[in-house]
């Protein structure tokens, strides 16, 4: 007889299954166990207690399914004790001796298939049209800050019927888990509306009979150890209890964010004290208090929108990987934006502890960012190269735009006594790339680089800026924060925070070394195009 195995969970993680709403909605920050001890519950639950239902998993894109959400999910399913191809098999028909779903899928390539024939539709917003004539008893929205929500509330949420006439008497049929971090754009926002639809009083009574149940239970195992006979009047209370605990559950909304003050018990006082005075406010402000902000409009970047952000993936590539793919066959072969018979031109920024490389390829009026690279502290420049060669190793033509400004020449603090641009060109060379090295001259004033990007993105220039959203997050992150101040020779980005020491709250990713990486490409294509691109006019985009 196996032993019955503690497990531990935290304020979020148990007051999300204990009070089991239809609809909850957690907001928090990494590191908090959304997908192990919420996420994997919660299917857990559905599929157990729901016998032959489906259900679907919502991710932002196919990409971030199989590389984040799925891979994260079925390793929670792992330590719940669910081995794969022997509780459930993933993108494939189930194999004999599994029941089959009550309602069976068109197709089994996107579907988690347990032996009971619960299942599981993956559904990915970039891939239109997978919420087709589905019957769903449940939702899973995974990353929501990039869920499309018109998208899903015309797809989606309508299918969302379930099958009453098996599973209405359960208050999680149509239930729906929501999970996110804080978002940074308003598009992003829209869960966070759920908040208002919460009933604090419905909440608090759930937890109240909650609590009295699990008294009550307790009441009569106590009674059993003792041997007192345990009526039929006593079944029926608890019954009755249940009854009332699944109604309210039922139409329940709950929703929490957790900010580090949520933990103050345990962090002390005097922590948060110390963590407002070591960070800037915009990072105490979301990493700490977990709160909303968006693009910056007295930021350094002040012109940019969610507009300028786009996913573009090559799903047949993506298909070819199947569910149990090799991580390092995850390369620019699945980037569809990024023409392998042109060059890639680069830009980048050198630092001690962290140093930077951003990709692009202008198309038409677009500087596509097709991706962005980083290491730090003892991995310097030229692995920040290798990570980029190992990358693009599927690149027809290895042939590589390199954009530097006199901060490249003279000086080495990241790499040996040779500068910068010998070292970068000798590290591409040596890993079978060709280099075009483009001198943009004197480093760009920050007011005039603060004018023609913002000019960029508003479209008055001959290339507009876009971004790889899933290929770019943490300088997105980074450009998003970038503050703005006026100096004494008109507009500044404000650097100030690039030399404090890294820490939990205050990553060095999402610094401006990476916004300066962008700026140097982008200047580089807008105003020293090569040849093998496309020259057009500059009356401006559209």
């Amino acid at each position: 007889m196996s032993k019955e195995k503690l497990v531990y969970f935290n304020d979020p993680q148990r007051l999300t299954q204990l009070i089991g709403a239809n609809i909850s909605v957690i907001v928090a920050g990494r590191r908090t166990g959304k997908t192990d001890s919420i996420a994997a519950p919660f299917l857990l639950r559905n599929v157990q207690r729901m016998i032959g239902s489906t259900g679907g998993i919502v991710v932002p894109t196919y990409k971030h399914g199989l590389t984040n959400t799925i891979p994260g999910l079925l390793a929670a399913l792992k330590r719940w004790g669910y081995i794969k191809d022997v509780h459930y098999v993933i993108g494939k028909q189930p194999p004999r001796g599994f029941r089959r779903p009550i309602i069976e899928p068109a197709s089994y390539e996107h579907v988690i298939t347990f032996y009971n024939g619960s299942c599981a539709i993956i559904i990915s917003q970039d891939r239109p049209g997978l919420s087709n004539s589905l019957t769903l008893s449940w939702l899973l929205i995974d990353e929501a800050k990039f869920i499309d929500y018109n998208r899903l509330k015309e797809e989606t949420l309508p299918a969302n019927g379930g099958i009453k006439t098996h599973f209405g008497m359960h208050s999680f049929n149509h239930s729906i888990l929501i999970l996110s971090d804080m978002p940074q754009t308003k598009k992003g926002s829209w869960f966070l509306h759920y908040k208002d639809k919460m009933d604090t009083e419905l909440i608090d009574t759930i937890k109240a009979l909650v609590y009295e149940i699990w008294c009550y239970k307790r009441q009569l195992s106590e009674m059993k150890r003792s041997g007192k006979p345990i009526t039929k009047w006593y079944i029926d209370k608890l019954k009755e209890m249940d009854k009332h605990l699944n109604q309210l559950r039922s139409v329940a909304v709950y929703y929490k964010e957790y900010s580090s003050i949520e933990n103050l018990q345990l962090l002390g006082e005097n922590y948060i004290k110390q963590m407002k005075r070591d960070l800037t406010p915009l990072t105490f402000q979301t990493s700490i208090l977990c709160q909303r902000i968006g693009i910056r409009k007295d930021g350094f970047y002040s012109s940019m929108r969610e507009k300028h952000k786009y996913v573009d993936s090559d799903f047949d590539y993506l298909d070819s990987l199947g569910w149990d793919y090799n991580p390092e066959a995850m390369d620019s072969r699945a980037d569809r934006d990024c023409n392998p018979d042109l060059p890639l031109c680069v830009g980048m920024d050198y630092n001690a502890n962290i140093n930077w490389i951003v990709c692009a390829q202008p198309k038409d009026r677009r500087l596509n960012i097709l991706k962005s690279f980083f290491t730090k502290f003892e991995r310097k420049m030229p692995e920040c190269i290798d990570d980029f060669c190992l990358y693009y190793q599927h690149h027809r033509r290895k042939v590589v735009v390199y954009y530097y400004d006199a901060t490249a020449l003279g000086s080495n603090y990241a790499v040996n006594e040779k500068d910068f641009h010998f070292v970068v060109k000798e590290r591409f060379e040596r890993n079978g790339w060709e280099v075009i090295d483009v001198y943009l001259g004197a480093p760009m004033k920050h007011s005039e680089k603060y004018l023609l990007i913002n000019q960029g993105f508003a479209g008055r220039n001959t290339l507009m800026p876009f971004f790889n959203r899933q290929n770019n997050d943490d300088l997105l992150l980074a450009i998003q924060a970038a503050g703005v101040y006026r100096g004494s020779l008109g507009f500044k980005k404000n650097k100030s925070g690039e030399k404090d020491p890294e820490t939990e709250e205050n990553l060095l990713e999402h610094r401006t070394d990476g916004t300066d990486a962008f700026d140097t490409v982008y200047i580089g294509c807008e105003k020293f195009p090569q040849d093998d691109f496309t020259t057009i006019s500059m009356n401006g985009v559209g």
